[in-house]
């Protein structure tokens, strides 16, 4: 049987214990042109949908894939929305001033009346620190760097003297100290790095349940280590498409294995590793009772608190996706 568990009958203490769950959606209709009027509309349904946040990863030099100013189109969806938590999976602060990303940061959160989300990461391709001029080797310093000075920043203190005139952040974020912050990781190293400093993991959303089931122990250990309390937040992204119709679904997981394969010639042996999975071990796809009862495993076996559903699916026509949407929102209940 898949590590996912579809055929698990779900417990009902489980189910209980999930109807607290929080769940967010990525896009589903993206384009090199950065339509702000169609990403806007994504958002404003996701909120009408009663979904709990949208999110979007930063990601450079890809083509019609790249998001490299994911704060910007989430101050546009912010004017837009009002309830809705806005949301990145990985602002790369190794390639960033961290004063000019705690002003931005500052900026959205109060654009947006408190309801930004800050997933932050460091980056693993080589072309990207190449292009920015940054060290790869240095990007976990620097990331560690840049997040303690953000901190400082936010917290009312002078980043600077400047001729006797102490230099002070402002306006500082709505939330205080500051908008939740999140680690992406996806390795040992950036795993202890997130335990150590005491932050929530955002799980790689091709990794197996199994492979998190060890992260998430390996996290907490390093936060005991380290002396400091295991967050309560643990989130993980998987793709998602519950419809009633098992030929749809099996047009889906079709698509999700041709993604998988491009995976597996990455440049980067662990994704080139993790693409030789099946689409089974990290995705969650079938008619919804099959949903509800993988999403149940999870929270079973890992302790799952948010769910951020990949939603989008390569080829598959936009319609199929927003009807996908509809059940998954009929399903919130159960979830």
């Amino acid at each position: 049987m898949s590590d996912t568990g579809f055929q698990n009958h779900r417990r009902p203490e489980a189910r209980a214990a999930a109807r607290s769950l929080h769940v967010g959606l990525t896009p589903w209709e993206m384009s090199a042109e950065m339509d702000a009027q169609k990403l806007a509309a994504q958002v404003e349904r996701a909120e009408a949908l009663g979904f709990d946040s949208f999110w979007l990863p930063e990601h450079h030099f890809g083509g019609a894939g790249s998001l490299p100013a994911p704060l910007l189109l989430l101050a546009g969806a912010a004017t837009r929305t009002q309830r809705i938590a806005l949301a990145t999976t990985s602002l790369l602060l190794p390639v960033r001033h961290p004063l000019h990303v705690a002003a931005e940061v500052a900026v959205l959160d109060q654009l947006s009346g408190g309801r930004l989300i800050l997933g932050l990461g460091r980056g693993f391709a080589a072309s990207l620190f190449q292009a920015f001029e940054v060290p790869a080797r240095e990007k976990r310093d620097r990331f560690e760097d840049s997040l303690r000075r953000m901190r400082e920043a936010w917290s009312g203190q002078p980043v600077c003297d400047f001729e006797g005139e102490p230099v002070i952040l402002s306006p500082l974020p709505l939330q205080r100290p500051h908008p939740p912050l999140w680690v992406a990781a996806f390795g040992p190293k950036a795993l202890a790095q997130a335990g150590r400093l005491g932050l929530p993991y955002l799980a790689s959303p091709i990794e197996t349940l199994s492979r998190l089931e060890h992260n998430y122990a390996a996290h907490r250990q390093e936060s005991e280590a380290a002396g400091v309390a295991t967050p309560p937040e643990v989130p993980v992204m998987r793709s998602v498409f519950a419809h009633p119709d098992v030929g749809l679904c099996a047009r889906v997981h079709e698509a999700l294995t041709r993604q998988a394969a491009s995976l597996a010639r990455s440049r980067s042996a662990a994704i080139r590793h993790e693409g030789e999975r099946e689409v089974a071990d990290f995705a969650l796809v079938g008619e919804p009772a099959a949903v509800v009862d993988a999403v149940a495993l999870y929270r079973e076996r890992i302790g799952l608190t948010h769910l951020v559903a990949r939603v989008g699916v390569p080829g598959l026509e936009i319609s199929a996706i927003e009807a996908s949407l509809d059940e998954l929102a009929l399903l919130r209940e159960a979830l």
